[in-house]
């Protein structure tokens, strides 16, 4: 990391890399000047495929908000039509019903209404990641989320699993769309894993229009405060450990041997514009001796996901089981490192927003030095150096311009149509439709509006389509996968 970080300061580095990437720039321009019209012949030639039915995949997409609102409205108001007796929450020792739960919140199923629901992000989410994780809570009721989004609760997950299924009919239906879903574990207990697979296994939340990641939120600075965990080497270990214990002996956990058959990989999520306390470097303490109530740094996370998993897929590989790759958020917000840091490990990241800190606007002589006002200017010396690096290596980044919009950049200054021109390995990703998207097919949506917005032509967008296939951990000759009992 020393020697990245002192490569991506270096200046005729700099020099080099903004002068190559303004050159990939102008070399598109050119080819599409050139060949514009004779891709588009060549496009018009090949029978029976077009933009609605070639391969496409949701490469960043959050379990817990993958319905639109419509659809998460529509699904509690049947559940309160036809469970209102079902009990489906503890409270303080007290079983609740459905009708119970909702009698305490003063509301009917004829009360309830998309803006009743109140799940969609909004202009007062910008830069407000906490005020964005609330839209989680419908109707603002954390109990609610408990009941409907969640895969660990009084009714085993069970609502969750009926919408995940429609989502997943959904998909199936248009037949040309797949997902890879984020489900969470968190490193609070060892049996984590054990429940998250009993909830797929026994619902038989399964598609081949589907595959799963496993998202570890960085939040053991919470667990720690709460006397939930000791030490960072605890929350490895409930991460970690049971996946080696599936791994040598499937058949004592076979619920689980068979649900990571169809887990693709891990990412990190989190809010990356907190600010961190630490440096990860070589005074930093083990993880069996980080017993600080502060945070461990962004790095410390991905270094020790990375090496846990690196020895993970050999003992997989050598049992003949399929491995993970590491496909964290990154680049959203907070310091450049983060980049650094996914760079070295990563396969794919998630936005990667910082990667844009390099403009043609207010650099004399191609110098490569790169001023914005509305942005820390600490960022101006690595970005191309950085962003060069992603082009060569071709690690791919998953974009999601309309979660980024309400969230941390405006739409039309979104790089994605720069990263294309380019050559980086990008595609579009919804991110939480919940949140962001309108339509029943919320992937749909997110190509149309940028290719309205970016003027994109057929070719662009199918090559957004190939990247994500690409970047995917789909088979490229998609054949069935074992389905659950």
């Amino acid at each position: 990391m020393n020697f990245l970080m002192a490569l991506i300061i270096n200046g005729p580095i700099k020099s080099f890399c903004y002068r190559r990437l303004q050159y990939l720039s102008n070399k598109f321009q050119m080819h599409v000047l050139l060949n514009e019209m004779k891709e588009l012949a060549a496009q018009k030639k090949v029978p029976h495929r077009d933009f609605y039915n070639i391969r496409k995949v949701d490469t960043h997409i959050h379990a817990s908000s993958c319905m639109n609102q419509k659809h998460l409205l529509r699904f509690i108001k049947r559940a309160m039509k036809k469970h209102l007796d079902e009990i489906v929450h503890v409270e303080k020792g007290k079983e609740q019903t459905l009708k119970e739960v909702f009698e305490t919140m003063n509301l009917t199923a004829y009360d309830l209404s998309v803006d009743t629901l109140d799940v969609h992000a909004d202009r007062n989410t910008f830069h407000r990641f906490d005020k964005f994780n609330a839209k989680y809570n419908p109707i603002g009721e954390s109990i609610l989320r408990e009941i409907f989004i969640k895969t660990d609760n009084r009714v085993s997950g069970k609502y969750f699993a009926h919408i995940i299924k429609e989502v997943m009919a959904d998909l199936e239906e248009s037949k040309y769309q797949n997902a890879e879903l984020r489900l969470s574990i968190y490193g609070r207990s060892r049996d984590e894993w054990d429940k998250l697979a009993r909830w797929a296994v026994s619902h038989r939340v399964h598609s081949n229009n589907v595959r799963w990641l496993v998202q570890v939120p960085r939040l053991f600075d919470i667990y720690r405060t709460k006397r939930q965990l000791a030490n960072f080497q605890e929350m490895l270990e409930n991460i970690f450990l049971p996946l080696y214990e599936a791994t040598i002996h499937p058949a004592q956990h076979p619920e689980l041997h068979l649900f990571l058959e169809h887990v693709d990989g891990f990412d990190s999520v989190d809010d990356e514009s907190k600010p961190e306390h630490h440096i990860f470097n070589l005074d930093s303490p083990l993880p069996g001796n980080w017993v600080e109530e502060d945070n461990p740094p962004y790095s410390y996370y991905l270094y020790y996901m990375y090496a846990n998993m690196t020895v993970l897929n050999h003992l997989r590989r050598k049992r003949g089981f399929h491995t993970f790759v590491l496909r964290p958020h990154c680049g959203e917000a907070g310091p450049i490192h983060h980049l650094v840091s996914g760079f070295m490990v990563s396969e794919n990241i998630s936005h990667g927003l910082l990667l844009r800190k390099v403009s043609g606007e207010g650099v004399p002589g191609g110098l490569g030095v790169w001023w914005d006002p509305h942005h820390s200017p600490c960022c101006a010396p690595q970005a191309p150096v950085l962003q060069y690096l992603y082009y060569l290596a071709q690690i791919g980044i998953a974009m999601s311009p309309l979660s980024n919009n309400s969230l941390f950049l405006s739409y039309h200054r979104n790089p994605l149509p720069e990263y294309l021109s380019r050559g980086l390995m990008v595609s579009l990703s919804t991110d939480d439709p919940l949140q962001f998207h309108f339509t029943k097919e919320p992937l749909m949506e997110e190509y149309s509006i940028a290719t309205q917005v970016w003027k994109l032509s057929s070719c662009d967008m199918c090559e957004l389509a190939r990247n994500s296939v690409l970047m995917s951990g789909f088979s490229h000759k998609v054949r069935p996968i074992p389905s659950f009992p």
